[in-house]
């Protein structure tokens, strides 16, 4: 018995490192932009519709990452900021963010305009954008 947990130990631990858990956030910005940080909670404003200050890049509807930045930064479910977005779309209070399939256009997104804001792996980093927030 001892030999089995003991043979099983380097397997459970590689588990641990291997698993699919989510990768480190970053909220990034186009290195133009004089915004140095953020806050998570002043960058859900532009995702929520709440300031017209950055132009918000969404990620695809279905990736993984975009449920992980709804529920770590903007702190609530797909559903509710659907809600949010539908009703200010139909008061014409504002216009849904634009959503790209990938992290590397959403890089792309905001290399492109000074005052655009959007998320993506930590790993994907590179000089096209600034970070102004790591989300754990």
């Amino acid at each position: 018995m001892k030999r089995t947990l003991f043979s099983l130990a380097p397997l459970t631990l590689l588990l641990a490192i291997a698993s699919p858990a989510m990768a480190e956030l970053v909220i990034v910005v186009n290195p133009q932009n004089p915004a140095t940080r953020m806050f998570p909670s002043q960058a859900a404003q532009f995702f929520l519709g709440g300031s017209v200050m950055f132009t918000p890049i969404e990620q695809a509807e279905s990736s993984p990452i975009r449920a992980e930045f709804y529920k770590k930064v903007l702190e609530k479910e797909p559903a509710q900021v659907q809600a949010i977005w539908s009703k200010l779309t139909f008061t014409g209070k504002a216009k849904a963010p634009k959503e790209y399939k990938s992290s590397a256009e959403v890089k792309k997104a905001v290399a492109e305009s000074v005052n655009a804001i959007g998320y993506i792996e930590k790993s994907a980093v590179d000089d096209t954008v600034k970070v102004v927030a790591t989300i754990p």
